[in-house]
């Protein structure tokens, strides 16, 4: 059997009364990337299913979570020794969120509470100077639309890193690690629905710290940019013509 060249290592899933609409998130991610679910190896790491072993010639996209890296819980602290292996090797990795977080972490870096609290909703990312000279962001537009939704941040980034991106809340919004190492703390592979959905989940949450829940969701909209910073990073990165990959009909229905 062929091994797929994607991993999504899921370290989270969300809460019933989204599963039931939106299905869980490695469909979002293959929504995302226009792939049938079949074309991905799903390991469910928060669940305790095992790594698997660190390969160049796979990428790892590791997604976001319910749960928070200062809680150091041994699956995610396995992750962090796992992630390590996997830049010595110089396997593809694309962290999300949680998965941004923890491989700042992993290798160096600072996470704890953002000190002015939530982020959430749509949201303007704006590139700095060194992502002019990246080859994943130089053809980006400067600013550009990105959902989002958390309460911890990259506070230091590790060594060598370089942030890429910034929002009005938060410097770190794209970060590189190495030349096969990107992670984002805006989510790609959401969508309107799903942004909305999860916004509409935490209302009580979002109007107790005096957020405007309506002006919120009448925001949100369609981010492709965000989107494509994720497409664009598989088709360069992944050991094998990733084409092949996207041009694969979909099986989708979302």
């Amino acid at each position: 059997m062929q091994v797929s060249p994607i991993i999504i290592l899921q370290v989270g899933t969300p809460p019933e009364e989204m599963l039931a609409v939106h299905d869980d998130v490695p469909v979002w991610f293959c929504h995302a990337l226009q792939v049938p679910v079949g074309a991905v190896e799903v390991v469910r790491v928060f669940e305790g299913e095992p790594l698997p072993q660190p390969d160049p010639r796979r990428m790892a996209i590791i997604t976001g979570s319910w749960a928070m890296v200062t809680e150091r819980l041994p699956w995610s602290e396995a992750m962090a020794e796992w992630i390590r292996e996997a830049m010595r090797i110089h396997m593809p990795l694309f962290g999300v969120c949680y998965g941004h977080q923890l491989m700042a972490y992993a290798l160096g870096g600072r996470v704890d509470y953002h000190p002015q609290g939530r982020e959430a909703g749509n949201q303007q990312i704006t590139l700095t100077p060194e992502a002019q000279q990246d080859p994943l962001l130089n053809t980006f537009p400067q600013t550009f639309t990105a959902h989002l939704t958390h309460m911890q941040t990259v506070v230091e980034l590790p060594p060598g890193a370089s942030a890429l991106a910034y929002s009005s809340h938060d410097p770190h919004q794209i970060v590189r690690y190495g030349p096969n190492a990107v992670s984002t703390q805006f989510h790609p592979e959401f969508t309107p629905g799903i942004s909305s959905a999860l916004m509409q989940f935490r209302a009580d949450v979002l109007r107790s710290e005096g957020r405007d829940l309506d002006a919120m969701l009448s925001e949100v909209r369609d981010a492709p940019e965000a989107r494509n910073v994720l497409r664009f990073f598989i088709q360069q990165t992944c050991g094998h013509p990733s084409q092949d990959i996207f041009d694969e009909p979909s099986v989708l229905h979302y």
